[in-house]
């Protein structure tokens, strides 16, 4: 593997025209903390999560006559490792006429999606302000958000448990659910007037056959980034994030009751089934050695993803690789391909706009060390191989 030298947060942000970024005052400054109402709000949802499921049941019988010609038809999801380039891949899908998603101002009655629309319908307008991340990239509360890991935790109650798989196969079956999210899926297409349905949700990776099984047209974006490049913006991320929860706690219990386990003082690996990768990972934080424990980290997913694309035919057929470095090199070829990929259509101005506009954030001159160089390409170089790194 050829591992380039890294700046920790050169990562692609579509840049389109915004208010400036508010100058920080220090380069730990946490951003914002949880508004109280929206913690007490966040706190109910997540305590009483059978009641919220009963009124999601109702909403969609009440909606059922509506519902009930809307066709689920080719879902996007957009499923790799945090850092990868997922945000703007799914911003940039979500920009086009016709597909919905989940926004920010779902957040926390994500599960009647119909009538929180309604009951938030032509808020206030709100200046745009830069995401947590400190990477340049503006949201408002109509911004797509990766929200929809909540349904799943309310009915899969261990998937993020770091003791036990979370793969989905297949086979695997779970009628409730699948009959919960259908309708729910279905409704959040009536509240925008759309025809698609795309979410970014990274824990995907682990579910792809099930959700293959459940929507056999799907269409799954996987972006994928070189090892070093990606682990640098990962370290960099979850120091920010440890340090924002450690001064606004309301923050942790945001990201945990919303389904955000990548940074922060709660941070958790995905479980792939393989008991004994997942303990070296987090010995290797557990030791203070993130540099290795990361690269174990993404060494494990995506030799995951290579494995199951070469035995599943279904996935491999569902899903396109989008490599981060082709997005900051070729952004307007490789969106085009995403447009493809999906059968969407062709949207010129929308791929000019975001082409346009990417670039690298400048940030923290760091480097790795040699000896950091030489752990990430003995973690990572066979499988950084498989991918053309």
């Amino acid at each position: 593997m050829k591992a380039a030298t890294t700046k920790p947060d050169a990562d692609v942000s579509p840049v389109v025209p915004q208010p400036a970024v508010p100058e920080r005052t220090g380069d730990n400054e946490p951003p914002y903390d949880t508004p109280f109402w929206l913690h007490f709000l966040g706190g109910l949802v997540h305590r009483y999560p059978r009641f919220w499921l009963r009124l999601g049941r109702l909403e969609s019988r009440a909606l059922e006559t509506r519902t009930a010609s809307i066709s689920l038809r080719m879902p996007i999801y957009v499923c790799g490792l945090a850092r990868s380039g997922s945000t703007l891949l799914h911003e940039f899908v979500c920009s086009l006429p016709g597909v919905a998603t989940h926004r920010i101002k779902d957040y926390p009655l994500v599960f009647t999606p119909y009538w929180w629309r309604r009951a938030t319908a032509n808020p206030r307008p709100q200046p745009p302000r830069e995401r947590p991340h400190r990477d340049g990239m503006m949201i408002t509360l109509d911004s797509p958000d990766a929200v929809e890991e909540m349904l799943w935790m309310a009915f899969f109650p261990r998937c993020h448990d770091p003791s036990a798989s979370n793969l989905l196969r297949a086979e695997d079956s779970h009628p409730a659910f699948e009959s919960f999210y259908h309708a729910h899926l279905r409704k959040l297409l009536l509240a925008e007037g759309a025809t698609r349905y795309a979410a970014k949700n990274n824990y995907h990776v682990a579910r792809l056959p099930y959700l293959v099984r459940q929507f056999p047209d799907a269409r799954f974006l996987l972006p994928i980034r070189s090892p070093a490049s990606h682990i640098a913006s990962l370290m960099r991320q979850h120091e920010w994030f440890s340090a924002w929860h450690r001064q606004f706690p309301r923050t942790l219990a945001f990201m945990q009751w919303s389904g955000h386990f990548e940074f922060g003082l709660d941070r958790r690996p995905m479980h792939l089934g393989d008991d004994e990768r997942v303990r070296r990972i987090r010995d290797a934080w557990a030791a203070g050695d993130e540099v290795r424990g990361l690269a174990r980290y993404w060494d494990m997913v995506y030799d995951h993803l290579a494995r199951l694309l070469d035995s599943d035919a279904q996935v491999r057929a569902a899903a396109l690789p989008v490599r981060f470095e082709s997005i900051r090199e070729q952004p307007a070829e490789t969106l085009r391909a995403v447009l493809e990929h999906c059968r969407l259509p062709d949207a010129e101005g929308i791929v000019e706009r975001y082409a346009g506009a990417v670039r690298s954030p400048t940030s923290d001159p760091g480097r790795f060390s040699s000896h950091d160089l030489d752990a990430i390409r003995e973690e990572t170089a066979a499988t950084a191989g498989r991918w053309g790194y």
